[in-house]
């Protein structure tokens, strides 16, 4: 691009990041009015309730998850005593290198990383592809195509399970057979209705003017969809890899079927589970959920704000 056209680039973008400026304050009905609220009483009722309410989702959300890293450190016979055992008495890692050793908690892990990262990697390239298109380039018949995909949301999943399986087992045209190889975890994750119709609907908010910008210059729309388009779309890019990720990471049925000679952690839990204590199993499944819950508490920012952006128009 030229300085002059980069110039008017980077002003109308920063015209889209800058703050709208603030509105007069609207109140909204509510069960309690404003003016009860401001009272002593009012203030001292709001806190008690909305501490209920925090401390009732905490121990909702927390407690499955509390019960799964400590019965990992309890034996065999307090895990399953009743009424349940809180915290051990003798905390041992025992049943954690157990469950390593005799899972293959690494093999499995790393079976599990290479499926969930081609996923991620062919969804964004697809998604964004046609997010993109549906959005900004404006294709024929696209919005009868949009609502196609967003139709096909309607099917549940499992009748979906044997028209894919019979499709992987020999492939049309090519006639390959994709079992116990990491596409058949990649390619039916390419097309994903819901993460496309986020990502349009995010394209949708980008004022036009930064398109006309570049194509002034003689950006074609693949180098504006990359100088332009992603950069500021990290939010939502961040919000559909986490949905790409975890949807392959708890993934049971299909891995189960379609890759038996390498087994993702939910498939090697649940094969070694007849024949393992109970708490090295529940310290395998702890152990399981460890990358899942660390990647969300690292991009849960990014989670917030690509849910929230773009939602409202004005």
């Amino acid at each position: 691009m030229t300085q002059q056209t980069a110039s008017r680039v980077l002003m109308t973008r920063n015209r889209f990041r800058a703050r709208k400026p603030k509105s007069a304050p609207t109140y909204h009905r509510t069960l309690i009015s404003r003016t009860q609220l401001n009272t002593t009483r009012g203030r001292r009722f709001y806190w008690i309730a909305l501490t209920v309410a925090l401390v009732l989702a905490t121990v909702v959300f927390i407690g499955p998850l509390f019960w799964m890293a400590t019965g990992g450190f309890k034996t065999s016979q307090e895990l399953v005593r009743n009424p349940p055992v809180l915290l051990p008495s003798h905390p041992s890692t025992h049943a954690f290198s157990l469950a390593w050793n005799r899972l293959g908690m690494a093999q499995l892990l790393w079976n599990t990383v290479v499926y969930a990262g081609g996923a991620l990697l062919f969804q964004l390239t697809f998604c964004v592809g046609a997010a993109y298109s549906l959005s900004k380039l404006r294709p024929i018949f696209g919005n009868w195509i949009l609502a196609l995909m967003l139709a096909s949301m309607m099917i549940p999943a499992a009748a979906l399970v044997i028209p894919q399986y019979l499709t992987v087992l020999d492939l049309p045209l090519v006639h390959w057979n994709l079992q116990n190889t990491p596409w058949v975890i990649w390619l039916p994750t390419v097309a994903n209705a819901f993460n496309v119709f986020l990502l349009k609907r995010f394209f949708d908010s980008i004022p036009n003017d930064l398109l006309d910008a570049a194509a002034v210059d003689g950006a074609g729309p693949l180098r504006t969809l990359w100088r332009i388009v992603l950069p500021i779309s990290r939010p939502i890019l961040g919000v559909v890899s986490i949905f790409a990720v975890v949807a392959v990471w708890k993934d049971f049925l299909w891995p189960l079927i379609t890759v038996p000679a390498h087994e993702t952690l939910n498939v090697g839990v649940n094969t070694a589970a007849t024949s393992m204590p109970d708490n090295a199993l529940v310290g395998g499944l702890f152990l399981a959920s460890i990358p899942t819950i660390v990647l969300f508490l690292f991009f849960q920012r990014n989670i917030m704000a690509g849910l929230t952006v773009g939602g409202v128009k004005g």
